[in-house]
Protein backbone atom coordinates (compact mmCIF):
# COMPACT_ATOMS: atom_id res chain seq x y z
CA UNK A 1 0.00 0.00 0.00
CA UNK A 2 1.30 3.41 -0.83
CA UNK A 3 0.67 6.77 0.00
CA UNK A 4 0.79 10.18 -1.07
CA UNK A 5 2.63 12.18 1.84
CA UNK A 6 5.19 13.88 0.58
CA UNK A 7 7.92 15.61 2.72
CA UNK A 8 9.23 18.87 1.29
CA UNK A 9 12.53 19.07 -0.13
CA UNK A 10 15.00 21.61 2.02
CA UNK A 11 14.41 24.85 2.13
CA UNK A 12 17.57 27.35 1.60
CA UNK A 13 17.72 28.44 4.96
CA UNK A 14 17.23 24.76 6.15
CA UNK A 15 20.44 23.27 3.92
CA UNK A 16 22.59 26.43 5.12
CA UNK A 17 21.83 24.80 8.36
CA UNK A 18 22.69 21.29 7.30
CA UNK A 19 26.35 23.21 6.45
CA UNK A 20 26.61 24.57 9.50
CA UNK A 21 26.09 21.87 11.87
CA UNK A 22 28.25 19.43 9.68
CA UNK A 23 31.32 22.08 10.66
CA UNK A 24 30.16 23.84 13.65
CA UNK A 25 27.12 22.00 15.41
CA UNK A 26 26.77 18.88 17.75
CA UNK A 27 28.09 16.22 14.73
CA UNK A 28 31.11 18.06 14.17
CA UNK A 29 33.27 17.98 17.50
CA UNK A 30 31.79 15.67 20.47
CA UNK A 31 31.79 11.77 19.00
CA UNK A 32 35.26 12.24 20.48
CA UNK A 33 37.24 13.27 17.74
CA UNK A 34 37.15 16.44 15.17
CA UNK A 35 40.16 15.05 13.32
CA UNK A 36 38.63 11.83 12.17
CA UNK A 37 35.49 13.40 11.36
CA UNK A 38 36.78 16.13 8.90
CA UNK A 39 37.28 14.61 5.87
CA UNK A 40 33.66 13.29 6.42
CA UNK A 41 32.49 16.28 7.04
CA UNK A 42 33.98 17.80 4.05
CA UNK A 43 32.59 14.80 1.51
CA UNK A 44 29.17 15.62 3.23
CA UNK A 45 28.98 19.05 2.66
CA UNK A 46 30.24 18.47 -1.44
CA UNK A 47 27.64 15.39 -1.33
CA UNK A 48 24.69 18.18 -0.36
CA UNK A 49 25.63 20.23 -3.28
CA UNK A 50 25.12 17.01 -5.81
CA UNK A 51 21.73 15.93 -4.21
CA UNK A 52 20.74 19.59 -4.17
CA UNK A 53 22.45 20.03 -8.05
CA UNK A 54 20.84 16.68 -9.39
CA UNK A 55 17.14 17.12 -7.91
CA UNK A 56 16.43 13.91 -6.16
CA UNK A 57 12.51 13.76 -6.01
CA UNK A 58 10.27 14.05 -2.70
CA UNK A 59 9.88 10.82 -1.62
CA UNK A 60 6.45 9.27 -1.21
CA UNK A 61 5.44 7.06 1.96
CA UNK A 62 5.80 3.66 1.47
CA UNK A 63 4.50 0.86 4.12
CA UNK A 64 6.08 -1.77 2.08
CA UNK A 65 8.71 -2.47 4.46
CA UNK A 66 9.48 -6.07 5.07
CA UNK A 67 11.16 -8.20 2.75
CA UNK A 68 12.58 -11.92 3.51
CA UNK A 69 14.78 -12.19 6.65
CA UNK A 70 18.46 -14.00 5.90
CA UNK A 71 19.98 -13.34 8.98
CA UNK A 72 19.73 -17.28 9.57
CA UNK A 73 21.81 -18.27 6.30
CA UNK A 74 23.45 -15.22 6.35
CA UNK A 75 25.70 -14.30 9.71
CA UNK A 76 26.37 -10.57 8.84
CA UNK A 77 24.94 -7.33 8.96
CA UNK A 78 25.88 -3.92 8.25
CA UNK A 79 25.57 -1.05 10.86
CA UNK A 80 25.73 2.50 10.06
CA UNK A 81 26.63 5.04 12.43
CA UNK A 82 27.78 8.30 13.51
CA UNK A 83 31.53 9.44 13.60
CA UNK A 84 33.31 8.62 16.94
CA UNK A 85 30.20 6.91 18.64
CA UNK A 86 31.82 3.27 19.26
CA UNK A 87 34.37 2.37 21.77
CA UNK A 88 37.43 1.82 19.91
CA UNK A 89 40.73 -0.12 21.32
CA UNK A 90 43.54 2.04 22.55
CA UNK A 91 45.90 0.89 18.80
CA UNK A 92 42.83 1.98 16.94
CA UNK A 93 42.24 -1.26 15.32
CA UNK A 94 39.73 -2.65 16.69
CA UNK A 95 36.39 -2.19 18.20
CA UNK A 96 36.52 -4.45 21.25
CA UNK A 97 32.42 -4.44 22.38
CA UNK A 98 31.57 -5.30 19.02
CA UNK A 99 34.39 -7.79 18.87
CA UNK A 100 32.60 -9.17 22.18
CA UNK A 101 29.44 -9.56 20.15
CA UNK A 102 30.66 -11.47 17.08
CA UNK A 103 32.69 -14.20 19.34
CA UNK A 104 29.43 -14.34 21.36
CA UNK A 105 26.75 -15.00 17.77
CA UNK A 106 29.37 -15.38 14.84
CA UNK A 107 27.32 -12.39 13.43
CA UNK A 108 30.18 -10.37 11.43
CA UNK A 109 29.11 -6.44 11.89
CA UNK A 110 30.16 -4.39 8.60
CA UNK A 111 30.87 -0.54 10.79
CA UNK A 112 30.32 2.69 9.11
CA UNK A 113 31.03 5.40 9.94
CA UNK A 114 28.94 6.66 7.08
CA UNK A 115 26.48 9.28 8.84
CA UNK A 116 27.49 12.76 9.70
CA UNK A 117 24.46 14.51 9.44
CA UNK A 118 20.47 13.73 9.85
CA UNK A 119 19.27 15.56 6.42
CA UNK A 120 22.43 14.57 4.75
CA UNK A 121 21.63 11.28 5.65
CA UNK A 122 18.21 11.50 4.69
CA UNK A 123 19.36 12.49 1.51
CA UNK A 124 21.41 9.66 0.64
CA UNK A 125 18.74 7.19 1.09
CA UNK A 126 15.50 8.71 0.70
CA UNK A 127 15.66 7.91 -3.32
CA UNK A 128 15.94 4.15 -2.20
CA UNK A 129 13.71 4.01 0.62
CA UNK A 130 10.78 5.79 -1.44
CA UNK A 131 11.13 3.04 -4.51
CA UNK A 132 11.13 -0.08 -1.67
CA UNK A 133 14.57 -0.76 -2.43
CA UNK A 134 16.98 -2.28 0.22
CA UNK A 135 19.62 0.57 0.90
CA UNK A 136 22.46 -2.00 2.03
CA UNK A 137 22.20 -1.02 5.50
CA UNK A 138 20.66 -3.56 8.43
CA UNK A 139 21.08 -1.02 11.41
CA UNK A 140 20.92 3.38 11.08
CA UNK A 141 21.05 5.50 14.32
CA UNK A 142 19.71 8.91 13.90
CA UNK A 143 18.32 11.90 15.62
CA UNK A 144 14.92 11.21 17.16
CA UNK A 145 13.47 14.16 15.10
CA UNK A 146 14.68 12.92 12.18
CA UNK A 147 13.45 9.06 13.56
CA UNK A 148 9.97 10.72 13.63
CA UNK A 149 9.74 11.14 9.78
CA UNK A 150 11.25 8.01 8.77
CA UNK A 151 8.97 6.74 10.79
CA UNK A 152 5.81 8.97 9.67
CA UNK A 153 6.91 7.59 5.88
CA UNK A 154 6.92 3.97 6.58
CA UNK A 155 10.08 3.51 6.17
CA UNK A 156 11.40 1.75 8.99
CA UNK A 157 10.31 -1.73 10.36
CA UNK A 158 8.54 -1.96 13.34
CA UNK A 159 10.89 -4.59 15.66
CA UNK A 160 10.18 -7.83 17.14
CA UNK A 161 9.75 -7.53 21.05
CA UNK A 162 10.64 -11.55 20.96
CA UNK A 163 14.52 -10.33 19.78
CA UNK A 164 14.90 -7.51 22.11
CA UNK A 165 14.16 -9.41 25.83
CA UNK A 166 17.03 -7.12 27.52
CA UNK A 167 16.44 -3.76 25.76
CA UNK A 168 12.52 -4.07 26.59
CA UNK A 169 13.76 -4.57 30.22
CA UNK A 170 16.14 -2.20 30.53
CA UNK A 171 15.38 1.08 28.27
CA UNK A 172 15.32 3.61 31.15
CA UNK A 173 11.85 4.74 31.72
CA UNK A 174 12.50 8.60 30.56
CA UNK A 175 13.05 7.49 26.87
CA UNK A 176 10.05 4.22 26.99
CA UNK A 177 7.08 6.32 25.22
CA UNK A 178 7.95 9.11 22.81
CA UNK A 179 5.21 10.67 21.07
CA UNK A 180 6.83 10.26 18.25
CA UNK A 181 7.25 6.09 18.17
CA UNK A 182 5.20 5.58 21.00
CA UNK A 183 6.36 2.28 23.16
CA UNK A 184 9.21 2.21 21.11
CA UNK A 185 7.62 0.02 18.48
CA UNK A 186 10.34 0.87 15.87
CA UNK A 187 13.16 2.48 17.98
CA UNK A 188 15.68 1.85 20.77
CA UNK A 189 17.59 4.44 21.96
CA UNK A 190 21.26 4.30 21.65
CA UNK A 191 23.04 7.38 23.45
CA UNK A 192 20.89 10.33 25.50
CA UNK A 193 21.88 13.37 24.74
CA UNK A 194 21.28 16.30 27.45
CA UNK A 195 21.38 20.07 26.85
CA UNK A 196 22.25 21.75 30.47
CA UNK A 197 24.03 24.73 31.60
CA UNK A 198 27.57 24.96 32.05
CA UNK A 199 29.59 27.75 33.66
CA UNK A 200 33.45 28.57 34.51
CA UNK A 201 33.69 29.12 37.96
CA UNK A 202 37.37 31.61 38.03
CA UNK A 203 34.69 33.07 35.11
CA UNK A 204 31.77 33.92 36.95
CA UNK A 205 34.39 34.65 40.46
CA UNK A 206 32.35 31.34 41.64
CA UNK A 207 29.04 32.64 41.31
CA UNK A 208 26.63 29.57 40.26
CA UNK A 209 24.77 30.33 36.85
CA UNK A 210 22.09 27.96 36.45
CA UNK A 211 18.79 29.12 34.82
CA UNK A 212 18.55 30.75 31.10
CA UNK A 213 16.99 33.92 33.11
CA UNK A 214 20.33 34.32 34.81
CA UNK A 215 21.97 34.05 31.57
CA UNK A 216 19.90 36.73 30.09
CA UNK A 217 19.57 38.87 32.74
CA UNK A 218 22.74 39.05 35.32
CA UNK A 219 24.97 41.93 34.14
CA UNK A 220 27.83 40.41 35.68
CA UNK A 221 27.66 37.41 32.54
CA UNK A 222 27.02 40.28 29.96
CA UNK A 223 29.04 39.42 26.49
CA UNK A 224 30.06 36.35 27.79
CA UNK A 225 26.97 34.19 27.38
CA UNK A 226 26.56 31.29 25.05
CA UNK A 227 23.79 29.69 23.42
CA UNK A 228 23.70 26.82 21.43
CA UNK A 229 23.27 26.94 17.32
CA UNK A 230 20.83 23.59 17.49
CA UNK A 231 17.26 25.09 17.46
CA UNK A 232 15.97 22.67 20.19
CA UNK A 233 17.95 22.97 22.72
CA UNK A 234 18.65 27.19 23.10
CA UNK A 235 14.22 27.29 22.54
CA UNK A 236 13.69 24.61 24.42
CA UNK A 237 15.64 25.38 27.59
CA UNK A 238 13.81 29.00 26.93
CA UNK A 239 11.00 27.50 26.72
CA UNK A 240 11.38 25.71 29.89
CA UNK A 241 12.64 28.85 31.76
CA UNK A 242 9.25 30.50 30.71
CA UNK A 243 7.25 28.19 32.17
CA UNK A 244 6.27 26.50 28.52
CA UNK A 245 6.61 22.78 28.10
CA UNK A 246 8.47 22.14 24.70
CA UNK A 247 6.79 19.05 24.43
CA UNK A 248 3.66 21.50 23.45
CA UNK A 249 5.05 24.29 21.94
CA UNK A 250 2.67 25.98 20.01
CA UNK A 251 3.79 29.11 17.25
CA UNK A 252 3.02 31.76 19.49
CA UNK A 253 4.80 30.11 22.41
CA UNK A 254 7.71 29.83 19.84
CA UNK A 255 7.71 33.28 18.94
CA UNK A 256 8.08 34.05 22.13
CA UNK A 257 10.77 32.30 23.20
CA UNK A 258 12.69 34.07 19.91
CA UNK A 259 11.87 37.71 21.53
CA UNK A 260 13.13 36.95 24.75
CA UNK A 261 16.60 35.49 22.90
CA UNK A 262 16.36 38.49 20.98
CA UNK A 263 16.07 40.64 23.58
CA UNK A 264 19.87 38.89 25.06
CA UNK A 265 21.06 39.61 21.20
CA UNK A 266 20.49 42.73 21.18
CA UNK A 267 21.46 43.81 24.80
CA UNK A 268 24.58 42.32 23.51
CA UNK A 269 23.80 39.80 26.85
CA UNK A 270 24.86 37.10 24.94
CA UNK A 271 27.95 36.76 23.01
CA UNK A 272 26.84 34.54 20.34
CA UNK A 273 25.16 31.10 18.89
CA UNK A 274 28.06 28.38 19.03
CA UNK A 275 27.88 25.05 17.91
CA UNK A 276 31.08 22.77 19.65
CA UNK A 277 33.26 25.61 19.62
CA UNK A 278 31.96 26.88 22.87
CA UNK A 279 34.15 24.19 24.59
CA UNK A 280 37.55 26.15 23.50
CA UNK A 281 36.18 29.47 24.81
CA UNK A 282 34.09 27.74 28.26
CA UNK A 283 37.41 25.86 28.95
CA UNK A 284 39.74 29.70 28.70
CA UNK A 285 37.22 31.39 30.71
CA UNK A 286 36.06 33.53 27.32
CA UNK A 287 32.23 32.19 27.94
CA UNK A 288 31.59 32.99 31.48
CA UNK A 289 28.62 30.73 30.73
CA UNK A 290 26.54 28.84 28.10
CA UNK A 291 24.18 25.79 27.08
CA UNK A 292 26.32 23.08 26.46
CA UNK A 293 25.78 19.59 25.75
CA UNK A 294 26.52 17.24 28.67
CA UNK A 295 28.83 15.28 26.87
CA UNK A 296 31.16 17.69 26.32
CA UNK A 297 30.72 19.11 30.22
CA UNK A 298 31.77 15.57 31.40
CA UNK A 299 35.16 15.27 28.88
CA UNK A 300 36.20 19.26 29.50
CA UNK A 301 35.80 18.60 33.58
CA UNK A 302 38.58 16.13 33.39
CA UNK A 303 41.19 18.53 32.35
CA UNK A 304 39.74 21.88 34.23
CA UNK A 305 38.38 22.22 37.37
CA UNK A 306 36.72 25.10 36.98
CA UNK A 307 34.45 24.09 34.52
CA UNK A 308 30.58 23.45 36.60
CA UNK A 309 27.34 22.50 35.39
CA UNK A 310 24.11 23.28 36.78
CA UNK A 311 20.40 21.48 35.55
CA UNK A 312 18.11 24.21 35.88
CA UNK A 313 14.93 23.96 38.12
CA UNK A 314 12.80 24.60 35.12
CA UNK A 315 14.07 21.18 33.44
CA UNK A 316 16.52 20.37 30.88
CA UNK A 317 16.67 19.10 26.93
CA UNK A 318 17.31 15.99 26.16
CA UNK A 319 17.60 14.57 22.41
CA UNK A 320 18.36 11.26 21.48
CA UNK A 321 20.01 8.97 18.74
CA UNK A 322 18.43 5.84 17.84
CA UNK A 323 18.58 2.66 16.58
CA UNK A 324 16.45 1.88 13.64
CA UNK A 325 16.12 -1.27 10.84
CA UNK A 326 15.57 0.56 7.80
CA UNK A 327 12.82 -1.43 5.06
CA UNK A 328 13.88 -4.33 2.87
CA UNK A 329 17.09 -4.62 5.22
CA UNK A 330 18.45 -8.53 4.67
CA UNK A 331 19.42 -9.07 8.37
CA UNK A 332 16.49 -7.85 10.66
CA UNK A 333 16.90 -9.98 12.97
CA UNK A 334 20.80 -10.18 13.02
CA UNK A 335 20.13 -6.41 13.47
CA UNK A 336 17.58 -6.52 16.64
CA UNK A 337 20.25 -9.10 18.40
CA UNK A 338 22.93 -6.31 17.80
CA UNK A 339 20.21 -3.49 19.56
CA UNK A 340 19.52 -6.00 22.25
CA UNK A 341 23.64 -6.58 23.39
CA UNK A 342 23.75 -2.94 23.49
CA UNK A 343 21.53 -3.08 26.59
CA UNK A 344 23.27 -5.90 28.64
CA UNK A 345 24.93 -3.90 31.60
CA UNK A 346 28.43 -5.18 30.44
CA UNK A 347 28.49 -3.87 26.72
CA UNK A 348 26.61 -0.80 27.95
CA UNK A 349 29.15 0.36 29.90
CA UNK A 350 31.87 -0.18 28.12
CA UNK A 351 29.92 2.26 25.27
CA UNK A 352 29.40 4.86 28.34
CA UNK A 353 33.03 4.39 29.68
CA UNK A 354 34.50 5.08 26.56
CA UNK A 355 31.97 7.91 25.04
CA UNK A 356 30.60 9.85 27.75
CA UNK A 357 26.64 10.35 26.52
CA UNK A 358 24.17 9.47 28.62
CA UNK A 359 23.60 5.60 29.06
CA UNK A 360 19.87 5.26 28.60
CA UNK A 361 20.28 1.38 29.92
CA UNK A 362 19.07 0.67 33.44
CA UNK A 363 21.32 -1.61 35.71
CA UNK A 364 24.60 -0.35 34.39
CA UNK A 365 26.19 1.58 37.58
CA UNK A 366 27.29 -1.79 39.11
CA UNK A 367 29.33 -2.73 35.61
CA UNK A 368 30.26 1.12 34.71
CA UNK A 369 31.89 1.29 38.35
CA UNK A 370 34.01 -1.44 37.37
CA UNK A 371 35.82 0.40 34.63
CA UNK A 372 35.08 3.89 35.76
CA UNK A 373 33.93 4.56 38.93
CA UNK A 374 33.58 8.72 38.00
CA UNK A 375 31.47 7.82 35.32
CA UNK A 376 29.11 5.38 37.07
CA UNK A 377 28.89 8.39 39.40
CA UNK A 378 28.11 11.07 36.95
CA UNK A 379 24.63 12.03 36.81
CA UNK A 380 25.26 13.53 33.37
CA UNK A 381 26.30 9.68 32.23
CA UNK A 382 23.46 8.26 34.15
CA UNK A 383 21.10 10.46 35.48
CA UNK A 384 19.39 9.39 38.37
CA UNK A 385 15.64 9.83 38.98
CA UNK A 386 14.82 12.85 40.12
CA UNK A 387 17.31 14.52 37.09
CA UNK A 388 15.81 12.22 35.06
CA UNK A 389 12.32 13.47 36.04
CA UNK A 390 13.12 17.26 35.21
CA UNK A 391 14.18 15.99 31.34
CA UNK A 392 12.27 17.13 28.48
CA UNK A 393 11.94 16.80 24.50
CA UNK A 394 10.99 18.96 21.55
CA UNK A 395 8.07 17.60 20.20
CA UNK A 396 8.12 16.58 16.83
CA UNK A 397 7.64 19.41 14.09
CA UNK A 398 5.87 19.28 10.25
CA UNK A 399 7.86 19.93 7.32
CA UNK A 400 6.12 23.07 7.28
CA UNK A 401 6.64 24.44 10.87
CA UNK A 402 10.44 23.08 10.79
CA UNK A 403 10.73 25.39 7.73
CA UNK A 404 9.21 28.10 9.35
CA UNK A 405 11.06 27.63 12.98
CA UNK A 406 14.01 27.21 11.43
CA UNK A 407 13.96 30.57 9.07
CA UNK A 408 13.05 32.89 12.53
CA UNK A 409 16.32 31.02 14.48
CA UNK A 410 18.25 31.36 11.44
CA UNK A 411 17.68 35.11 11.67
CA UNK A 412 17.89 35.21 15.37
CA UNK A 413 21.21 33.76 15.71
CA UNK A 414 23.07 35.43 12.52
CA UNK A 415 23.50 32.38 10.62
Amino acid sequence: MEHHEQPEPLSPVELAAVRRSMTHGRLAMTRRSLLRAGGAMAAAVGGLGALSACGIPPAGRTDAGRSEDHSAAEKRLNFSNWTEYMDVSKDGKHRPTLDRFTRRTGIAVKYTEDINDNDEFFGKIQAQLAAGQDTGRDLIVLTDWMCARMISLGWIQQLDPANLPHAYANLSGQYRDPAWDPGRAHSYVWQGIPAIIAYNKKATGGKKVDSVSQLLEDPQLKGRVGFLSEMRDSIGLTLLDMGKRPEDVTADDYDAAIARLQKGVDSKQIRRFTGNDYTNDLDKGDLAACVAWAGDVVQLQNDNPDIAYAIPKSGYMVSTDNLMVPNKARHKQNAERLIDYFYEPKAAARLAAYINYACPVDGVREELAKIDKSAADNPLILPDKEMAARSHSFRALSAKENTAFTQKFSELSGA
